[in-house]
This record gives structure tokens, C-alpha cells and sequence, in this order.
């Protein structure tokens, strides 16, 4: 899988160098960006990786910018692990998070999302929506039926972002067969308000883009919230059912095979 519009390409990683560059922007965004802990290792190498790596698809978004670094050709990142992998070596990322059995046991085909990342200089762009179709070609080529993954807020302050979580609870909450579940030794109660008592708009301005663009596309959220003070993040467990999709979701994702 290829894609190339503009300046940028987008394709699954395929050498160490291309890894190792998906590595380089992780470290770039979420360790120096975010604030998120990193090794010594990591740090004099400018990579961010973990044990989970080996085992995920790395898509990647390119820039054709000349670039003094090869490393630093990588703008843009998903990391996804399909069902059977996850089954057949370490089992989901999200797991130490949450209570993955309802999509686990839904014998449906699955791939978990994580460790999105755009540099700063290419956001909002023609790049970002390239990789999407990337991600679109991906999960259309593999007959995937069900897209998961923990999404975050920035920052650990679960009081500061009370509004955002209630709504998200009482708004997109996942039906009951896909309703992923905080692990009870992390939980952390995403109804902190009334749904009377939300303003919506207000709410929705707190939101990240991604984690909006994954309720616009036809996305729900788990139950309960996770406090990554590793990532200095409050993650949500986004889910994705295609069988559920919005039309608009469906279109996306068809956009995306046809110009796969």
C-alpha cells in the first residue's frame, strides 16, 4: 500500500530506518512536545519506542521536504496492531488500560490505533488527511470491522477536563456488546456532571481534534478514563464499529480505497 499526493507519501514502514524514524517523530511529539517520560537511551537516540513496536504495523506519512536528517522525513504516524497478532504475541497496548474482552470475544476482525502523531509544522494540512487515507486503505484492504484504541487529553488534572469527560459519558458512550471498561485498579469516573449541567459547546471546544474526528466518523467512547502520568495524558478507549458507521463515515473509508 502507497499513496502519494502533493508533497507527502504515505505507506506502511517497511525497513528499520523507516521505524526508526516513525520513532523519531514519536519521541519529537510526545516526549519533547508532551512531556512524556523517556529513557536515557531514548533520549540520546531521540526515539520513543516500547515493547509493543515490534508487533504493530507502522503507517507513515513522508514528506518529500528535503531534510537534513532521514530520520526526520517521518511527519506523520499511526501504529496499528491487528487482532490476530495481538492474539498470536503480547496481546493490545490497551490492555494494561482496559478491559478489552467485549471487543476480544466479538469475533469480529480487529485493529487497535495508538501513537498517532503529526509534527506541528505539517498539521492542519493536506498531510493529516493523507494519512487518513492511508489508515482508510489499511482497514478497507483488511476487512476490518471493528477500530479501537486509547485517544488523550493533554495534561493529568481530571477535574480541569470534569465537563469534557461528562459529555463524552452521556453523548458517546458505547453500546453495551463493545463497551470496553477502565481496569477497577485505574478507574477513573468519566460522570463528574449531570448531563443537564454540560454545556455541550463548551465541552466540545475541549475535545482534541482526533478524538472529534473519531466521534464525527461514527466513534463511541469506553466507560471510565485512564490517567497515563508516563504520557502525562488522560486517555479515553475510542471504538469504531464499520457495521455501525455513519454514511458519511462509510464514504470517507470508500474515498479511501479508490484512491489506494
Amino acid at each position: 500500500m502507497e499513496i502519494e499526493a502533493n508533497r507527502y507519501r504515505v505507506k506502511l514502514a517497511e525497513t528499520p530506518e523507516e521505524r526508526e524514524a516513525a520513532q523519531r517523530l514519536r519521541f519529537r511529539v510526545f516526549v519533547e512536545e508532551m512531556g512524556a517520560e523517556a529513557s536515557a537511551e531514548q533520549r540520546t537516540l531521540r526515539r520513543e519506542w516500547d515493547d509493543f513496536d515490534p508487533y504493530f504495523d507502522h503507517l507513515i506519512l513522508e514528506t518529500g521536504e528535503r531534510v537534513a536528517d532521514p530520520l526526520d522525513r517521518v511527519v506523520g504516524v499511526y501504529r496499528l496492531m491487528r487482532g490476530e497478532v495481538a492474539e498470536a504475541g503480547t496481546g493490545f497496548y490497551g490492555a494494561s488500560e482496559y478491559d478489552l474482552s467485549p471487543i476480544a470475544k466479538s469475533g469480529r476482525r480487529v485493529v487497535e490505533l495508538g501513537r498517532s502523531c503529526v509534527a506541528r509544522e505539517h498539521r492542519g494540512g493536506p498531510g493529516m488527511h493523507l494519512l487518513w487515507n492511508g489508515l482508510a486503505a489499511y482497514v478497507l484492504e483488511r476487512d476490518i470491522e471493528l477500530l479501537f484504541g486509547v485517544a488523550s487529553f493533554p495534561g493529568t488534572d481530571v477535574d480541569a477536563l470534569a465537563e469534557a469527560l461528562s459529555y463524552l459519558h452521556h453523548t458517546h458512550l458505547a453500546p453495551p456488546d463493545l463497551r470496553a471498561r477502565a481496569r477497577p485498579e485505574h478507574y477513573v469516573e468519566m460522570n463528574r456532571m449531570p448531563q443537564d449541567a454540560v454545556n455541550a459547546a463548551r465541552a466540545q471546544k475541549a475535545i482534541p481534534p482526533l478524538i472529534k474526528a473519531y466521534l464525527r466518523l461514527g466513534g463511541f467512547v469506553g466507560e471510565g478514563a485512564y490517567v497515563d502520568h508516563a504520557f502525562n495524558t488522560i486517555d479515553v478507549c475510542v471504538i469504531m464499529d464499520t457495521t455501525r458507521m455513519t454514511e458519511r463515515y462509510r464514504a470517507f473509508y470508500e474515498r479511501g480505497r479508490r484512491k489506494s
